[in-house]
């Protein structure tokens, strides 16, 4: 317990300063870069040490690469090898070499030189979606590229993780040379046993746990798989994240991908905030003076290479000088990510401390920095192009990553209601996403042809995961009411314009529903009664007509009144017209 006091104060600090980044609407990576700052060595007041920290933090980059991974299966990566595979990896590429080389001309080691320019190649993912969803740019075509983009460069920092490691345990280019093209071969054999091991274990294995229905076991499973995957590659000399993404990638190809990032969200991002803690530990205030201008002229740097480079990129692709000078401004800041390839490249040696202190400062400035640019993008793009852009340049250009068109349902639950949705929609060509908890479900949705997510409806972190604000509908049909409820409530809470239909077993429960914020509720054991009564009246010789509308009159008579004024419903005297 010695560290105790020194755990709450952290903890005490962090809390504090993430709630007051979190409504000024500042991403929590610089309010955990500023709690490090305050709690660091080098500032006065009190001084966080706890000797098991810095390896804490370090699982924080397994577990961000972990994400990852779920987010780019080799199918996606396929998918996408045209635009953002291609134009994110010559982004990377082009800026680290061209950054490298200036660097190395002005004198640096060639080893430093080249993470820093792998350093300068990152975007923050965090502060371009923030900000560009405040300004109502996100979905339009250069929030979408630019976005993808950056998120694509946290993929090809993963042969930087490998290389920054090789270059701190190597001297000498022939030396180099072949280290690198030893770690390229472990890379590859660990790419392999990580690949048949996904093939042939996980899905199996995960099917067995998911049967257990025991969330518990669930996030047990996955923390083992993504730490032995982590332990393999390490055992090979390589990094941890290295496996932890490989993990993630033949994870990603299972339906239970959105339950295990729902999973590991939270050790994710507790442990991510730890590691930028650890960041703002190394940065040292006092020596800013004097190396402001190094570091002013640094963030110019990071600035103008990716702006020019990007705009260079898209241009010659065929995209119009607008939307590329657009995309280049939005990806012009600086990256969370850039941080824990410095911080790699300092524990490795290959970056000296005030090296490393002027880069950190850079980046941090072009956070601010950045954030303007993107604030203006449309006015400096203008500018730069001479040229009046057209105000409905989003609805007029199409892109190929643009969200689809098409009608989509989403439908919580495969039982035999669910089921019988799905074939109704599926025989009238509209294309449906399913949620179920029931690995047996799952494996049968698949079977039948749907696309199948195993996971909870009602967790909210699944349903952030799977975007339901772009479904046409919404349609739940599990029969554990309560799990229903939390399902509709974040889901009118968040996407209001969604119309969601329930499935209920009696009235009462679907006046819940509706006032949770269901569109429609249907009360099943009344409607199976209605259904019935309409076949009578269809045998009776009663037009199809009369019998839906006296079907409509009850509903409107019986649901409404009962919902709204909420008597017995299991009244037996209710009247109907």
């Amino acid at each position: 317990m010695e560290h105790l006091s020194q755990i709450l104060l952290l903890l005490g600090v962090a809390v504090a300063v993430i709630v007051l980044f979190q409504r000024l609407h500042i991403p929590s990576s610089l309010g955990y870069l500023l709690v490090g700052l305050i709690l660091g060595p080098y500032t006065a007041g009190p001084t966080v040490y706890v000797a098991e920290f810095k390896v804490l933090a370090e699982f924080g980059v397994v577990f961000l690469l972990f994400t990852i991974g779920l987010n780019y299966s080799l199918p996606q990566l396929h998918a996408l090898r045209h635009q953002v595979l291609g134009q994110g990896t010559a982004q990377v590429a082009l800026t680290t070499a061209i950054v490298g080389f200036l660097l190395w001309l002005v004198g640096l080691p060639p080893a430093a030189a080249f993470v820093l320019g792998a350093v300068c190649a990152q975007s923050s993912s965090t502060v371009i979606g923030s900000q560009l969803n405040e300004q109502g740019e996100l979905n339009a075509p250069h929030g979408r590229l630019g976005l993808a983009i950056s998120v694509f460069q946290d993929v090809t920092s993963v042969p930087l993780l490998v290389v920054i490691h090789v270059l701190g345990i190597s001297a000498g280019a022939s030396a180099l040379a072949g280290a690198l093209g030893w770690a390229m071969a472990k890379a590859a054999l660990a790419f392999t046993l990580v690949f048949f091991a996904g093939r042939w274990l996980l899905r199996p294995l995960f099917r067995l746990v998911a049967e257990r229905r025991s969330p518990e076991v669930f996030t047990l499973a996955v923390l083992l798989i993504a730490l032995l995957a982590a332990w393999t590659t390490n055992s090979l000399g390589l990094s941890l994240a290295f496996g932890a993404f490989l993990a993630g990638m033949m994870l990603g190809e299972t339906e239970f991908r959105h339950q295990v990032e729902s999973s590991m969200r939270p050790f994710r991002d507790v442990l991510l905030g730890l590691f930028f803690v650890g960041i703002g530990m190394r940065i040292d205030p006092s020596i800013i003076p004097s190396i402001g201008h190094w570091a002013l002229l640094g963030a110019l740097l990071i600035l103008l290479s990716k702006t020019l480079i990007v705009a260079f990129m898209l241009r010659r692709s065929g995209i119009d000088a607008i939307m590329s000078w657009r995309t280049g401004l939005i990806l012009a800041v600086g990256g969370e990510f850039g941080f824990a390839l410095l911080a790699i490249g300092l524990d490795a040696k290959v970056v000296d401390s005030q090296i490393g202190q002027i880069a950190m400062t850079s980046v941090l400035i072009s956070f601010i920095a950045g954030s303007v640019l993107i604030r203006f993008n449309h006015a400096i793009a203008s500018r730069l192009v001479a040229v009046k852009a057209p105000q409905v340049e989003e609805q007029d250009v199409l892109f190929a990553l643009a969200e689809t068109s098409e009608r989509q349902v989403l439908i919580g639950g495969y039982g035999r209601v669910g089921h019988t949705v799905a074939v109704l929609l599926q025989t009238s060509g509209v294309p449906c996403l399913v949620v179920d908890n029931d690995p047996k479900r799952v494996a049968r949705g698949y079977s039948d042809g749907n696309q199948m997510i195993y996971g909870d409806i009602s967790d909210p972190e699944l349903l952030s995961a799977i975007h339901p604000e772009r479904a046409s509908l919404v349609v739940i049909t599990i029969d554990d009411h309560e799990a229903a409820l939390r399902a509709v409530t974040f889901l009118r809470n968040n996407c209001p314009q969604v119309p969601i239909i329930a499935r209920a077993w009696d009235l009462q429960g679907s006046s819940q529903l509706i006032k949770a914020g269901a569109t429609n509720a249907y009360p099943e054991a009344i409607e199976a009664s209605l259904r019935l009564g309409a076949s009578a009246l269809q045998l009776l010789s009663i037009s199809s007509d009369d019998v839906d509308l006296i079907i409509q009159g009850v509903r409107d008579w019986d649901y409404k009144p009962v919902l709204e004024e909420e008597p017995d419903v299991g009244a037996p005297n209710a009247k109907y017209p």
